[in-house]
């Protein structure tokens, strides 16, 4: 019985979404396009339910590129009114149409010089009359057995606002780094906006050694900076090679008497690099492609002396991996 009513609500609800799919029509476009060009913001406002889902509604507009926020409209009559300037587009949102503190609050929004956007499941309502545009978001019936709760009109209310969200995205070109911008604390912002050259290790905490160097002494620097590795320089300083400790494990496996050899003799040459400007989610890729743990890292030009060095912990401690 208990899933048979939770397969029936998912079912209600998802044939109010096909229904809102399939009746969607120019008013929609006319909505866009009168969000698209006002240089003002969006301004969503509903009571109860449909309140909560204009909070959702404006919030995703705000993250992907069309400036929003949202109106209580029972505070907006005790000031809150004030959020509003001329040439903001207003989304007011009510499945009756007739709810008081929403239409009590549509002759100031003209008064304001904003325009109003109705999205309400009554056509012949007041809210519906007075919009410069109306969306329908009616359903022919909710997912309450009562047919009290607001269950597939919020769904379809929902579906509605993603939809203007998603199309204006489109519209603006909207492009991941500009979504980056907007959440620079979650992973897909780290990955888009952090550098290598922001989480690399530089001037003194760089490890490099000279191709003459004893390995003993190469070993001592290793430990030292902490990184599992060291770079071997040229006279020049340019980047020849580089010892980890993978390497000495090796070189012992094979019998040699490493206290004898130089970092030079030891090294592996040719060691895989990156630029500073890359970004850090790049250096990550390259690592994993070619299982190691350290990047030495250089200016964008073609001068071949390391500026820094990146470690996988580094990428681990930034959320990148």
């Amino acid at each position: 019985m208990i899933l048979e009513e939770a397969r029936k609500v998912i079912r209600i609800e998802a044939e109010a979404l096909t229904r809102l799919a399939d009746t969607i029509d120019g008013e929609f476009e006319r909505a866009v396009r009168l969000i698209l060009d006002t240089r003002g913001r969006v301004v969503v406002t509903g009571m109860g339910k449909s309140g909560l889902i204009g909070q959702k509604i404006a919030s995703t507009m705000a993250s992907t590129g069309t400036p929003a926020l949202f109106l209580h409209p029972a505070e907006g009559v005790h000031g809150d009114l004030g959020m509003i300037m001329k040439g903001d587009v207003v989304i007011a949102i009510s499945n009756s149409g007739e709810t008081e503190e929403v239409v009590r609050i549509l002759p100031i929004i003209k008064r304001l010089g904003a325009a109003l956007v109705s999205m309400s499941g009554n056509p012949s309502s007041t809210l519906a009359k007075a919009g410069d545009v109306f969306l329908d978001i009616s359903v022919t019936e909710e997912a309450c057995p009562l047919g009290l709760a607001p269950t597939a009109s919020t769904t379809a209310t929902l579906a509605m606002g993603d939809a203007l969200a998603v199309a204006l995205l489109v519209e603006r070109g909207f492009r991941p780094e500009d979504f980056a911008l907007f959440h620079p604390g979650g992973s897909l912002g780290k990955k888009l906006l952090l550098t290598v050259g922001d989480l690399m290790h530089s001037g003194d905490a760089v490890p490099l050694v000279d191709a003459a160097t004893p390995i003993r002494d190469a070993l001592f620097v290793i430990t030292a900076k902490g990184l599992g590795i060291t770079g071997v320089c040229a006279e020049d300083g340019a980047l020849v090679g580089v010892v980890t400790d993978g390497d000495l494990r090796r070189s012992l496996g094979k019998g040699v008497d490493i206290l004898n050899q130089s970092a030079g003799e030891i090294m592996t040459r040719n060691p895989k690099r990156i630029n500073r400007s890359e970004l850090a989610a790049k250096a990550l890729q390259v690592m994993e492609s070619h299982s190691i743990t350290s990047l030495f890292v250089f200016d964008d030009t073609a001068d071949n002396r390391p500026v820094g060095v990146i470690h996988l912990h580094d990428l681990l401690r930034a959320g990148l991996a």
